[in-house]
């Protein structure tokens, strides 16, 4: 995965109409290379290593530094040229840096190298975000920085308001879009900006694109006209820290913008109280104490959330796995390549299409209401030497069974070698975790929320049953659905199990 690292992007309907301002690069003043934000709730990451040696020579697309965000790592592009300054007090490999942060600098001839990596107050700081759309207009300023063919150039102060034109003109924060997402926004000439999506916090992917460039999910920009408020991004940050549906606020701000002050307090304090333990348990007796990865921070809250927030319910089921062992003995004998599709991925398979045939559980609880996900997307459970990483293949009931086979390959290596994309491990509406391979016979999956299903998987194992009236040593193996009550029933939730069951038996 490759982001762009750039100046600040500010943009607003009126912004599309009028000239941004433009600031040329100083012939004396260093160009600060700074923290992108990898997604929209992103505040801060992990500083890998960097990719160019001090004094090299950096070329416009040339790969400068690794950064670690909550799921994964990447490589951060340049868009600038320069030879690569970095300070004595710059970030070390696995110090953790904020979004903005300046970590180094670009320098042409007879510039003077910094010493540190402080700004003077009076410089404003370039803040790298995602790529932006291609509504936005070009300038002529020789020196700008170039984003997806665009040049675009603005200033901002951190923390403080943006601000790309005349005064008094506001400039959201650009949305958080996969790259796919991008390309295929530019492409079709819609505002991220303007894009609904089904989680107004969460980032916009491509199906989304598509129902605004066909008028089923577009707001329009040049009036105002928006479907649901507007919340500043401190706002939204305080609302994920209380457990606040902030979609359902009015706001204070300009044309109803939710301000951080909007954000109740007290009353989501209480409730918070009531879905998770008030004070930890400290250890009992001495030992060693490693600090939480933050990948294991943000495994930790996940699984937390699919518990507390959701209402969980588990199902088993032992299905007699004579039929499917034969099915994929004969895929060995039949396979050109030598390469065999696992188990797993014939559960993906059958997942999705029994998820096509009985779609309650393709769905999620969002704003006291039941969403149900027009595409299936399946995410599956890999253990990677950092931990639980859940890549997802898009379009599962679409593939045949070679396609997804080829797809999970890729992703579990991509997993395991820690080059997945952000793109790759989000957007899933059901996940699959196999712990057959373990010796493991049954266990209760945990939710990923949003959500609403996970099948748990266990091995295939050798056992009398009874056939025809008759005892016989057959092969048989424990499928576990966990399904949020919110969404679905027991009886649906049973039926569907029961479907998956019936495929993979036969």
């Amino acid at each position: 995965m490759r982001l762009h690292w750039s100046k600040l992007l500010c943009q607003t309907s009126n912004a599309l109409r009028r000239p941004f301002a433009t600031w040329s690069r100083s012939s004396s003043m260093p160009h600060p290379i700074t923290v992108p934000r990898l997604g929209w709730s992103m505040e801060e990451g992990v500083f890998a290593e960097w990719l160019k040696a001090p004094g090299e020579l950096v070329r416009s697309g040339d790969l400068i530094f690794l950064l670690e965000g909550e799921k994964a790592a990447t490589e951060i592009e340049s868009l600038d040229s320069g030879y690569l300054c970095i300070p004595g007090d710059a970030p070390q490999s696995g110090a953790t840096v904020k979004v903005g942060e300046v970590i180094g600098f670009l320098l042409t001839e007879g510039e003077t190298a910094p010493t540190t990596v402080g700004i003077p107050p009076t410089t404003t700081t370039p803040v790298a975000v995602p790529q932006t759309p291609e509504s936005v207009r070009r300038t002529s300023s020789p020196s700008s920085s170039e984003i997806n063919g665009l040049e675009v150039r603005c200033t901002s102060t951190i923390g403080n308001s943006m601000s790309s034109g005349p005064p008094g003109m506001t400039s959201p924060m650009p949305r958080a879009a996969g790259p796919a997402a991008r390309r295929m926004a530019r492409e079709l000439g819609i505002d991220l900006n303007c894009v609904v999506t089904p989680d107004p916090t969460g980032r916009v992917l491509c199906e989304d694109v598509q129902r605004a460039a066909f008028g089923q999910g577009q707001r329009t920009a040049a009036t105002g006209d928006v479907t649901g408020p507007i919340a500043t991004p401190r706002a939204r940050r305080r609302a994920r820290e209380l457990g606040v549906d902030w979609t359902r606020l009015a706001g204070t701000g300009r044309n109803g913008r939710i301000r951080e002050r909007d954000i109740p307090v007290e009353p989501i304090a209480n409730v918070a109280n009531t879905l998770s333990p008030a004070a930890e348990i400290p250890p009992t007796e001495p030992g060693r104490h490693v600090p939480a990865s933050k990948l294991r921070r943000i495994i930790a809250q996940r699984m937390s959330a699919g518990v507390h927030l959701a209402v969980p319910v588990t199902l088993s089921a032992k299905i007699d796995a004579e039929s499917l062992v034969a099915y994929r003995e004969r895929l060995k004998t039949e396979s050109k390549n030598g390469f065999v599709p696992s188990y797993n991925d014939i559960l993906i398979y059958h997942a999705a299409l029994t998820l096509r045939e009985l779609p309650d559980l393709n769905a999620c609880w969002y704003r006291d209401g039941i969403h149900s996900y027009d595409n299936i997307h399946i995410a599956t459970a890999v253990d990677t030497p950092d931990g639980l990483l859940a890549p997802v293949v898009r379009d599962a009931d679409r593939l045949a069974l070679h396609q997804i086979a080829d797809r999970t390959r890729q992703l579990v290596t991509q997993a395991r070698c820690g080059q997945l994309s952000q793109n790759q491990l989000s957007g899933g509406t059901f996940t699959i975790s196999n712990l057959g391979m373990y010796g493991i016979d049954t266990f209760t999956p945990v939710l990923n929320l949003p959500q609403a299903g996970i099948l748990g998987v266990g091995r295939i194992v050798e056992e009398p049953v009874v056939r025809n009236g008759q005892l016989a040593i057959g092969k048989t193996m424990n499928l576990s659905l966990t399904f949020d009550h919110r969404v679905i029933d027991g009886a649906p939730a049973a039926r569907w199990l029961q479907r998956i069951c019936e495929r993979l038996g036969s």
